[in-house]
Parts: structure tokens; sequence; C-alpha cells
């Protein structure tokens, strides 16, 4: 795997109280295009008839919502505009460059992970696995990161970081040491609060939708460990498609391999059964996989907990230990597969799959959950 320097860039104070870069910013909300002129003239008119904004008019946009500038009944106007008419991956690679531009504070691991963009408003039903996937992926040499925030609208449900918190592991990091971390470890946790602050400081006005914005999609995206592979999760096809697209139009960061898959609950952890997966990397295909491939026979309803956060806490610590075997075991098997898989080291994910068997009965799994929890 390559190396590369830790990188770590310096902020300044917005509106909100959070901090961003100053690059730019003065620029572009002194343009032509306030979010309520691009209501009136280009994306408010309709989910049929509204028009795409420009890479510059998109740009503009999100700076002045990143500065506080919009009133409140525009940005959620613009928020609703954009959903119903669906944004373009020209759209979200211009938000997605000024905000790393503007908001996000990138430190970078020597050890080149694959960076999880899990749905950052988490789960509710079935148990994250991702923890488990992620430390055992890390003991077979793939190190990865994972990033989210503290009760993401709207679901404000179980992210990665409540399970880590169940689990005693410190989350309240700031980049540089979500950096060491994940050299040091081989996971990686990157707080939201802490290298995104100004999507953090939307929060209130994000609540106040009730429903998912572009936000939801732009913060998967944010890539504080600078990765060079992005393991994500969509509901349909086009979704992924469309995620695909965004990242090649980025211009602040470089993306060259891309994996998605339906994820359970959205998130990024592999449904039970038959699971669509996209991958680019250079070329983008498609392609089904089912869990009775990998000789596994469990069900949606048998990865459901009653506490997301603290029973899949208990199961990380249980499956990692060698203590459960069953649905739980093999679902988490067959994520770290994904991204053994994802990561360059396995050619195939039943290649992955049999690394990760190797490490969880040898005990090196439950050894780097020791080394988190010690971190």
């Amino acid at each position: 795997m390559q190396t590369r320097n830790n990188h770590y860039e310096d902020t300044a104070h917005n509106s909100f109280g959070g901090r961003f870069r100053i690059t730019g910013m003065s620029d572009l909300t002194a343009g032509d295009w306030p979010l309520r002129r691009l209501m009136t003239e280009v994306v408010g008119s309709g989910h049929k008839s509204a028009e795409d904004m420009t890479r510059e008019q998109a740009r503009e946009a999100f700076a002045r919502i990143l500065a506080g500038e919009p009133q409140e009944t525009t940005l959620g106007a613009f928020w609703l505009a954009n959903r119903w008419k669906r944004n373009t991956p020209t759209e979200l690679a211009a938000f997605t460059d000024v905000m790393r531009e503007q908001s996000v504070k990138t430190a970078t691991p020597e050890c080149n992970p694959v960076d999880c963009g899990a749905n950052y408003d988490g789960k509710h039903t079935t148990a994250l696995l991702g923890v488990g996937a992620g430390l055992i992926s890390a003991a077979a040499g793939t190190p990865v990161v994972v990033h989210s925030g503290d009760r993401i609208p709207t679901q404000e449900a179980d992210a990665y970081k409540h399970v880590l918190d169940e689990l005693g592991v410190r989350t309240d990091l700031d980049p540089e040491e979500s950096a060491t971390m994940t050299d040091e470890v081989g996971f990686g946790f990157y707080y939201q609060q802490n290298f995104n602050p100004g999507i953090t400081d939307l929060y209130d006005r994000r609540a106040e939708m009730g429903v998912r914005t572009f936000v939801n999609t732009i913060e998967t995206l944010a890539n504080p460990a600078n990765a060079d592979v992005h393991l994500g999760s969509f509901y349909h096809l086009a979704f992924a498609k469309r995620i695909v697209d965004t990242v090649g139009e980025l211009d602040s960061q470089d993306i060259p391999r891309v994996i998605m898959f339906q994820g359970l609950e959205g998130y990024d952890d592999i449904r039970p059964g038959k699971t669509v997966v996209a991958e680019y990397d250079g070329e983008f295909e498609d392609y089904e996989i089912e869990t009775a491939e990998f000789g596994m026979d469990f069900e949606r309803e048998e990865l459901a907990v009653e506490d997301v956060a603290a029973d899949s806490a208990t199961i990380t610590e249980e499956v990692l230990a060698g203590e459960r075997e069953g649905a739980f075991a093999d679902a988490i098997a067959l994520n770290a597969a994904m991204r053994i898989y994802a990561g360059g080291d396995a050619d195939s994910i039943e290649e992955g799959l049999a690394t990760a068997r190797d490490v969880l009965a040898d005990g090196s799994a439950f050894d780097r959950l020791g080394a988190l929890q010690e971190f």
C-alpha cells in the first residue's frame, strides 16, 4: 500500500461559531446568486420544470449556506427544492468541494486506509456491524477509517460513535488524533463535530426539515483521512452511479476506487440474501452477491436488536473474542471481507472472507479491539 505524509489544515471561525477554511469564501459570497434568486430563477419551479445549477452557482450557494447567510425559510425551501429535483453529480461535487475547502479539517494517516462513509443518521433496528468488520479488516492488514456525528437528522439514530462509546473507545478526537489512531490500531474514528464543524453548525436547521437533504449525501464524502478508496451504501443503484459520477467530478480530492452496496438500513452493512454491489476502478460495473454463496443462511430479522448501540457493542466483543457464532459472526466476517477486498488486499470477496475467518480464529482481531480501547 502507498504511504502518505500527515496533512492538517488550519481553519478560521464563521458566523455560527464553527470553523472554516478562508480560501475563496469572500469571492463566493460576493457573487450574483443568493439562494432566493436561485430559487426564483433556477431550482424552485418544481421537480419537473426546475433547472440544474452550474458548478459555479452550486459552489456559491453552499458557501453562502456555510457562512450562515440564508434566512431560515429560504434555506429550507432551497433544500426541499433540491430534494424534489434531485441533484446532479456536478452540483453534489460543487457542494462537496466547498465543504472540503471551507469546513473539513483533514489529517492523513500514513497507512492509506479505506474510507467507510456510512449514512450519518444511523440505524434504529439492526446491529451495526462496521466496528467489528473494521477491526477484522485491520487485523488482516487493511486499515479502515469510519466517521460519524452524534444523532444526525433525520433519523438521529445510532451511528459509529455510539457503538464505540459503548465499547469504551475515545471518540471526542481531533483529526490528528484520529489519524494517529488509524496508524496505531488500523482502525480510526473521525468525529464530525471536530473535523467538519461547518456542517455541525447546520444541525438545528437540518433537524427542522424533517427530511434528508443533500447535506446527508455530501457529509459521507467528507473523507477526513484523504483515503484513496471510498466504501459506501445506497438504496437504489441509480444513486450509486450518481455518487461515482460525483466522485469523478471532485476538485478537492482524488478517489480512484469506489465500492458501494445496498446497505442494511442504508448503512454500510451488507444485507442478508441478495445485495447489489456497484464498483468503480476506472470503469463502472454492478453485480449481485448472495449470502448463501458464502455458506451463510440468515435473515434480516436475525440481525435485529433492541438497543442498537449497546447490543452492537456486546455482539462486536463476543464475535471478536470467538464467543459468538451464527448470524452475527457470519455477517461481520462478510462485511470485513468487503473491506479487505475494497482495500485491494484480496482479489475477491471470497478471498477476503477466508482472510477474515483466519484473523478471527487466531485472535488478532480481538487484539485490535483491545488496542482501540487502550488508545
